[in-house]
């Protein structure tokens, strides 16, 4: 009796949960996984509050690893899509293939990879683009910033530039390394994914009471 009483406890949570809405996935590196910070205090834990106050129903899963270049994001995501089934996917990657140097053409197939996969699972995809120092050359730091804009145009992907414009230069906004940013610089970094992010959730009639006891984020 007792294991039939908890079934229907299990069917009862999983049908109160069958109309909310999907998370939102975030796939990034340091720069998503708030390096150096307490985890409060990245922009990904901060989209998630305000998510919340403004009355959107959606989790956000942070699945941002330190250290990750494109072939490791690209590899994960297929599971993180199959366990998540998310709404929108937020990438954020190539830092540290640019960092390391690494392949162009790699970088851009991982990424066009993970853009592809993204829509195929029925997810809106936003794409963070990124700068590297001229130091590595001004011509492979051209190409390497070009490629989020042209993916972004081939597969009509909203796009935000750069995802430190005004404040990769601010030493006040930085950490020493010159490449993490403060925590002051975080909710600066959201209000650039929440402008362009914002119109993704209003065209998938995103808002609404969030589920009972659903994680913001993970």
């Amino acid at each position: 009796m007792r294991l039939a009483w908890v079934a229907l406890a299990g069917l009862l949570a999983l049908a109160a949960h069958a109309d909310a809405p999907r998370p939102i996935l975030v796939v990034g590196d340091s720069l998503s996984a708030a390096y150096g910070l307490a985890s409060d205090e990245g922009w990904v834990a901060l989209l998630a509050r305000r998510l919340r106050e403004q009355g959107y129903g959606q989790g956000v899963v942070n699945a941002s690893v330190s250290g990750d270049t494109s072939r490791g994001a690209a590899g994960r995501l297929p599971d993180l899509l199959a366990r998540h089934a998310p709404s929108i996917v937020i990438i954020e990657i190539g830092g540290n293939d640019g960092l390391r140097g690494l392949p162009l053409d790699q970088m851009r197939a991982n990424i066009e990879r993970m853009i592809d996969g993204a829509e195929k699972a029925d997810a809106r995809v936003l794409l963070l683009g990124m700068r590297i120092p001229p130091n590595y050359g001004a011509r492979y730091a051209d190409e390497f910033h070009a490629i989020y804009e042209e993916l972004a145009q081939q597969h009509d992907t909203s796009l935000v530039p750069f995802l430190l414009d005004g404040i990769a230069l601010d030493q006040q906004l930085m950490q020493e390394d010159g490449i993490h940013p403060r925590a002051a610089a975080e909710p600066l970094i959201l209000d650039l994914v929440w402008a362009r992010l914002e119109p993704l959730l209003k065209n998938a009639g995103a808002r609404g009471p969030p589920p009972s006891g659903a994680p913001a984020h993970d």
